[in-house]
């Protein structure tokens, strides 16, 4: 049933744990960022760590209402290695002159959206709801986001930093596919269909109604930066894949919900789609600052500092 042994992925988890002061931070390279990268590269930067922070609150949920002790230790693991993610982005933020002092970049008000949601309401989400959506984030944002760092900055200390950032991930990953297959696992017709029934909860369509917004950003953001859009679809493709590896990963309804979603949200032509979420993104562009809510108090633990 289960694609890879959690007892043995959890001794792995534990014996390739690292820090940020296991990498020198002030190595030769920081003068191959360019000028004209500068500029998007800190924006980009400042999005990428902050989607870090939302895989980190999405984990410390799973952790509280994961079904064995092993997966509820590995998801304890796994917020702490997203925050660290997080700290060596902005590590590298601080390399590279985008940081001044101990402030933190500034989220783009679409993640600060997602931040709210996730701070009020992940907790009370169904494991298997979180057990889906996560993987596609990490697949879709964290793989997108960081393949098309390492394919357009040339800084050595960058690409040590990812080597140990995606090591993590595909951990990450390899579980996120295993317990969706979990939740499909020898359950009944009407056991799959009442899995469906938190659709309908006010909390998630508000859940939903921030995170379509997000995505339609974060997706328009990197083709801008020059990701092209096949290779979008190479990362839908590879959640479809690995997600529909198996009769039971297949028959789990949330994945095959979020595998239709990121069908629509890749293709740019589905005006159906797109219009609606488009205008969603162009009104929240429009919400004052000051009527944002305040930063959760959690995200301080953030810090570029190489003894955190």
């Amino acid at each position: 049933m289960a694609s890879i042994d959690l007892e043995k992925m959890l001794e792995k988890v534990r014996s390739t744990q690292w820090a940020l002061a296991d990498i020198d931070w002030d190595a030769p390279g920081v003068e191959r960022i360019t000028p004209e990268q500068w500029p998007k590269l800190k924006a980009f930067m400042a999005d990428l760590m902050w989607i870090e922070h939302v895989g980190a609150r999405g984990f410390a949920a799973m952790a509280k209402k994961a079904p064995t002790a092993t997966l509820r230790e590995i998801y304890t693991y796994f917020h702490a290695e997203e925050q660290r993610h997080a700290n060596a982005e902005m590590a590298l933020m601080k390399r590279w002159g985008m940081l001044d002092g101990d402030e933190l970049p500034e989220p783009n008000i679409n993640l600060r959206l997602v931040i709210e949601w996730l701070d009020r309401y992940a907790d009370e989400m169904p494991f298997y709801v979180l057990g889906a959506v996560i993987p596609m984030l990490e697949i879709a944002l964290d793989g997108a986001l960081c393949k098309f760092l390492l394919d357009t900055v040339d800084d050595p200390v960058c690409h040590e930093a990812f080597e140990k950032i995606n090591g993590d991930e595909s951990r990450h990953l390899g579980v996120g596919f295993t317990v969706m297959e979990m939740q499909g696992y020898n359950k009944s017709f009407i056991q799959l269909v009442k899995m469906m029934g938190p659709i309908v909860d006010p909390r998630l369509l508000l859940g939903i109604a921030v995170y379509f917004p997000l995505l339609n950003k974060m997706r328009d953001n990197i083709v801008e930066l020059g990701l092209s859009e096949d290779k979008l679809y190479e990362v839908m493709k590879k959640f479809e894949k690995i997600g529909g590896r198996t009769a039971d990963g297949r028959r789990n309804p949330w994945f095959q919900l979020i595998r239709q979603h990121g069908r629509w949200m890749v293709n740019r032509r589905n005006r159906l789609y797109h219009v609606p979420v488009d205008a969603a993104v162009k009104l929240t562009s429009y919400i004052p600052k000051q009527a944002l809510p305040p930063i959760p108090t959690w995200v301080r633990e953030l810090t570029w500092r190489p003894a955190a």
